[in-house]
């Protein structure tokens, strides 16, 4: 259902409003480089800053732009549940092909207060629902018992893993099998990740790199030992890039890689602010190197 190289999308702004215009243009540059899948409105799309109504926009204009050519998975969590039931409902009637619903952050839940979050979005909607799990930035780990648990509802079909931890992978599939998509949040560790069946990755690398990530997941879940070995050297081309777009919080440097290339503005909104002029130097090296500049 959904696999290989997503992005998770950027949201493109111009004088603190949203720039459609370089957005538009980010889609489509996504979809002419083999993107197989486009994330709106997620962490990388700086969602907690973002208006509901901008949120809706960027999510419909994914819908309209891609034209069912790609699958829109879209970013409609919140650590209010009636606030990602709404999200969701609006992307599951805009069009989406699924939900991406990050783990309540700051509230600090339970295993079962998880489980109810998840439970209610799930019976409100009727749209494939990924669980994004990322403890470094919600606080909260949910555990594989409690994914599993989940997994039996009829909407929940995989995870969006970021908690750098591969042994995940293996305790994921022993306990909810094959039929469970798993693809990794962490642009870096994602050679092992699939080498212990994950299925892709939901990726920030992508923004500026989407040939080289799409080719690399294609080559890293191939049974081909020619191929593995060509997902090898990509992957070692990619390192440097990964390591460069969290010098500081994303997406100040993936923004300013963007805006390096052409494809949109490196303004975020506060509390983030633009890269350093060190870090610059660091983005701009590293693109260089990897002759995507």
């Amino acid at each position: 259902m959904f696999k290989g190289s997503n992005v998770a999308l950027i949201t493109p702004f111009k004088n603190n409003g949203l720039d459609e215009e370089a957005y538009i243009k980010l889609i489509h540059f996504h979809m002419d480089n083999g993107t197989s899948g486009l994330v709106p409105a997620g962490t990388t799309g700086e969602s907690p800053t973002l208006s509901h109504d901008e949120h809706q926009r960027v999510i419909d204009l994914c819908i309209r732009e891609s034209k069912g050519k790609i699958p829109v998975i879209a970013g409609t969590g919140s650590n209010s549940t009636e606030e990602a039931i709404s999200l969701t409902s609006h992307a599951e009637k805009a069009g989406a092909d699924g939900a991406l619903i990050v783990t309540p952050y700051y509230n600090k839940p339970t295993q079962e207060g998880l489980y109810q979050h998840y439970k209610a979005i799930n019976d409100k909607c009727g749209i494939p629902i990924i669980i994004y799990n990322i403890p470094s930035r919600s606080v909260i780990d949910m555990s594989v018992d409690t994914m599993a648990r989940l997994f039996e509802l009829k909407n929940i079909v995989g995870v969006k893993d970021a908690t750098g931890n591969l042994d995940r992978v293996d305790q994921q599939l022993s306990k909810m099998g094959k039929e469970f998509i798993q693809m990794t949040g962490n642009d870096e560790n994602a050679f092992e990740f699939n080498k212990r069946g994950g299925v892709g990755a939901i990726s920030v690398t992508a923004n500026i790199a989407p040939k080289l990530c799409s080719d690399f997941q294609k080559f890293s879940v191939s049974q081909n030992e020619n191929d593995i070995i060509e997902a090898k050297k990509i992957d070692n081309i990619l390192q440097p890039v990964h390591d460069a777009m969290f010098v500081e919080s994303n997406p100040s440097p993936v923004k300013f890689a963007a805006k390096l290339m052409n494809l949109s503005d490196d303004e975020v909104r506060l509390p983030l602010v633009k890269v350093t002029d060190n870090t610059q130097k660091i983005v701009r090296e590293t693109l260089q190197s990897a002759k995507l500049i």
